[in-house]
């Protein structure tokens, strides 16, 4: 028996190493699968989607433009035609056109993306200019930084959040295996994940980016940890009253079955809710994230348990639990969780009023954050080439220089568009487009604007930048001009791709806040069999969330001076955050359940406090370090994300989970199983 025992073990272990071995060079292949292009995660009912497919049909001349600006003394004496012409991946340049003052010039190279990979055209660009003082920006500058952003994600993400893992558990521990066991089934959760993801992008199931493959490799190393962090603690405490190590693991297997599974559940359902987005991006995160979920999910009750087996009593070497046929005196265990369990004990009313006054007040400072987008040039937090270079163009040239509005109009209303486009005062150049691409209507060659299927192609040059909250806010102003005329006008282009896009995450936020909302209450109400405790957890969450972004609000403002947010900030926080800050109240309430018919309801829930105290305040820090980690991506995205979920994750655990709920347990009593059958009357004893 014991002999077939080693052998399952050994044979799981082989397996995951096998998958972990599949997964290594998965990661250095999944940038052949994900893009960071905003155009290829809108809708195809979005305008900016509609008129990207029509463009090419006008003209030959297509490609993404990269926008190189450099200040001289001297315009007549630069021209970099030549060998920007003679780039590999470049199309044509446009130019050299001198700024009005006479300080600067610019050229646009329009990058052909179907033949050559834009990030190494860019680089290839800039190496041709950069000795002469010129930058490399535009459209094509600021998505090749967003890629370098990305770059090494695997590598330096990884490292800084498994080392932090790794501090937290031996400090947790104390222990020189067990650390490494915990991590070995993170490492090899995730890359489970990432194969089965590389290869649904690659057949186009999802749309993979930099943004989505950082939150998957944070969320599977976070959430296999805390899962580990679970059927550990009861391993420990199984290996005090049993002597077999495979009868303990048993036990503790079937103890942490429920809550581990309940917890990846709720995660899981939750994230699939980004489903109904109309956000490519967003509907993509959540199979991805909730596939990386379920491998955490299996990774801890399969590959952990069989490390445990195999090291056995080892695992925890050097402070190796001892078979007394009982579990040490739980006073003595968790000492300093039943001091926090007696002080809510003491005066819970008090207890949970103070708290939820606390909360409120961090929610108050809410309205504070502004999350309506912000300029490629705010989103990027290091200093780069692009950034550099639209400096130079806001200051000598129309700060929408080789991003400029494309309108795409019916032939016959060319005149009233043309004369919208010429009055408005954020624009400053209007052209139609001719079928080689160049200018129609213009001296001296005066060309045909080029028609097709009855609709002409005209492109408006804003002297704003194009994705600021300007550019957008004259896009919009176009749109309803442009929709009282008698014909269907569409507006794209840079300006109009943000725009679209923020629209829709707003969009998102107001459909998908109530259906995670309804979804994990369904789930707590059939895994705790009542309705109303799962109506407190979810408020307290929901609770916890609002004081965590409006913490988040003062700090951005405050500390950070970050200038706005991005739509999908508010949107990913509350997703987070209400599916893993349920995790830690599900954790302490079906341990409480579980004792209710021994202890009654109120000794329940403040015996569960004591005893699982440490290990899910352990599986809070974990999980906010690990999120804390995403900040080494010079993104404000990131950045932002990264406070909102490690502080919520630490309001959850030592706020909500500590001292609210169980407040509110105590005051309310029995009642708190409402309307299950099976409530428990209080024990005296």
């Amino acid at each position: 028996m014991k002999a077939a025992r080693i052998a399952s073990a050994l044979a799981l272990v082989i397996i995951w190493f096998i998958i972990a071995g599949l997964g290594g060079p998965t990661f250095g292949k999944i940038s052949d699968v994900s893009t960071n292009d905003r155009t290829t995660f809108l809708p195809a009912s979005s305008e900016s989607t509609q008129v990207s497919e029509l463009t090419p049909e006008f003209s030959d001349s297509q490609g993404i433009p990269a926008i190189i600006a450099g200040e001289t003394s001297d315009v007549g004496e630069v021209d970099l035609t030549e060998r920007l012409e003679s780039t590999e991946g470049v199309i044509q340049v446009i130019g050299p056109t001198p700024s009005e003052d006479s300080q600067a010039v610019q050229y646009i190279a329009l990058i052909d993306t179907e033949s050559a990979d834009a990030t190494e055209v860019v680089q290839l660009l800039s190496d041709e200019v950069t000795d002469d003082g010129f930058y490399v920006t535009g459209p094509a500058g600021f998505s090749a930084d967003l890629a370098n952003a990305f770059a090494g994600i695997d590598g330096i993400l990884l490292l800084v959040a498994l080392a932090a893992v790794l501090v937290i558990l031996i400090a947790v521990y104390r222990a020189v295996l067990l650390p490494f066991i915990v991590i070995l089934t993170a490492v090899g959760a995730l890359c489970a994940a990432i194969v089965v993801i590389y290869y649904m992008a690659k057949a186009d199931i999802i749309v993979l980016n930099g943004q989505s493959q950082g939150i998957l490799s944070i969320l599977v190393i976070g959430a296999a940890t805390d899962y580990s962090l679970l059927m550990v603690a009861r391993q420990r405490e199984e290996l005090q009253k049993q002597e077999s190590v495979a009868d303990a693991l048993k036990s503790s297997w079937k103890a942490s079955f429920g809550a581990i599974t309940a917890s990846a559940a709720t995660v899981a359902i939750a994230l699939l809710c980004l489903l109904v987005s109309d956000l490519n991006s967003n509907r993509s995160l959540g199979p991805i994230a909730a596939t990386g979920i379920f491998f955490a999910w299996v990774a801890a009750l399969t590959l952990l348990p069989a490390l445990l087996y195999l090291f056995g009593r080892a695992s925890f070497w050097p402070a190796k639990p001892k078979f007394t046929g009982e579990l040490t005196s739980e006073q003595n265990a968790h000492k300093f969780w039943y001091k926090v369990a007696n002080f809510v004990q003491g005066s819970p009313r008090k207890v949970w009023a103070g708290t939820l006054v606390l909360l409120f007040l961090g929610a108050a400072w809410v309205p504070l954050l502004n999350a309506n987008g912000v300029s490629n040039s705010d989103i990027l937090l290091s200093d780069t080439e692009a950034k550099q270079g639209q400096e130079v163009l806001n200051e000598h040239f129309d700060a929408g220089s080789g991003s400029p509005a494309q309108i795409i109009a019916p032939e016959e209303l060319v005149d009233e568009v043309t004369g919208i486009l010429e009055n408005h005062s954020e624009i400053s150049t209007v052209t139609l487009t001719s079928e080689s691409g160049a200018p129609a209507n213009t001296p001296p060659m005066n060309l045909e604007p080029n028609v097709v299927d009855g609709n002409v192609y005209v492109q408006a040059t804003l002297n704003q930048e194009a994705d600021s909250l300007e550019a957008q806010d004259t896009i919009a102003q176009l749109r309803e001009e442009f929709d009282a005329l008698d014909g269907d006008v569409l507006v794209g282009g840079e300006s109009a791709t943000a725009l679209d896009s923020n629209r829709t995450a707003e969009r998102d936020l107001r459909v998908i806040v109530p259906l995670v909302l309804a979804v994990v209450l369904l789930v707590l109400i059939v895994l705790l069999r009542a309705v109303l405790l799962p109506l407190l957890l979810l408020g307290a969450t929901v609770v916890s969330f609002g004081a965590a972004m409006g913490v988040s609000a003062l700090v951005f403002n405050g500390l950070f001076n970050f200038p706005g947010a991005d739509p999908t900030v508010p949107l990913y926080g509350f997703i987070f955050l209400v599916a893993l800050g349920v995790d830690y109240t599900i954790f302490l309430m079906t341990r409480a359940k579980e004792d209710t018919p021994k202890m009654g309801t109120r000794r329940a829930v403040l015996h569960s406090l004591a005893v699982t105290g440490g290990v899910i305040t352990s599986a809070g820090v974990v999980l906010a370090a690990t999120f804390a980690a995403l900040a080494v991506i010079p993104l404000m995205f990131m950045v932002q994300l990264a406070f909102i979920v490690a502080f919520g994750v630490l309001v959850d655990t030592f706020i909500v989970r500590t001292l609210l709920i169980p407040g509110l347990v105590l005051e309310i009593g029995p009642k708190v199983w409402w309307p299950s059958k099976q409530r428990h009357e209080e024990r005296t004893d």
